[in-house]
């Protein structure tokens, strides 16, 4: 059998954020953070992409695949937060890419009926923007397969789940991505408050991000 060939190295990575959260995050800040740690050498740049995501799913999946049309699938790597984990396996499957996954929401359409109205940012209260059924109804669109099932393709994914999560059940994390890296923590909570110290390296290796 021929030696495995490792995938190239990233070119493009696009962070996605929870709800109600935004590029001002905790661990996406330390991400970009670390990103640019590892290219304090002479690595080729890495393009890192991370927008504000509308409440709508649809609007936001339509331009999450606008920001990286000029990215190969095999240079394209994803991470993805609470609901931006449920975004980044839906895109991982449509783009053929890797993914991490921080505390990735499983079934977002059931767990956010309740949040129907009107909210704010919790980075900036003034941002405020309205969530709506026709919202909740989209998010059935971007669900891969039978979400009480493994994914198709578990290769692509590293999941980091914590079994304090207190908005997410860890038990259904871990079944839902069952096969794929796992790193279940003992503590961190749904914010992964210990993500620099404990699992960020882990997290850009898996992805292909690596000192030379």
């Amino acid at each position: 059998m021929p030696a495995h060939v490792p995938p190239p190295r990233p070119s493009h990575l696009l962070y996605l954020h929870g709800f109600r959260s935004s590029p001002a995050s905790a661990k996406a800040r330390l991400t970009l953070q670390g990103l640019r740690e590892l290219q304090r050498g002479d690595a080729p740049p890495v393009a890192w992409i991370c927008p504000q995501l509308p409440p709508s799913p649809r609007e936001a999946m339509e331009r999450c695949l606008a920001l990286v049309r000029e990215a190969a699938p095999s240079r394209l790597v994803l991470i993805g937060s609470s609901l931006g984990g449920f975004y980044a396996t839906w895109l991982a499957e449509r783009l053929d890419c890797r993914a991490a996954l921080l505390n990735p929401a499983v079934n977002p359409a059931r767990d956010l009926r309740a949040q129907i109205g009107e909210l704010d940012s919790w980075h900036d209260p003034s941002l405020r923007f309205r969530f709506t059924a026709e919202h909740v109804r989209e998010l059935h669109a971007y669900e891969v397969g039978d979400l009480g099932c493994a994914l198709p393709h578990p290769e692509r994914y590293l999941a980091v789940i914590a079994r304090d999560d207190e908005v997410l059940d860890w038990r259904e994390m871990s079944q839902r991505y069952r096969g794929c890296e796992l790193r279940l923590a003992e503590h961190g909570g749904h914010a992964l408050d210990d993500y620099a110290q404990a699992h960020r390296d882990a997290v850009l290796a898996f992805l292909g991000l690596r000192a030379d």
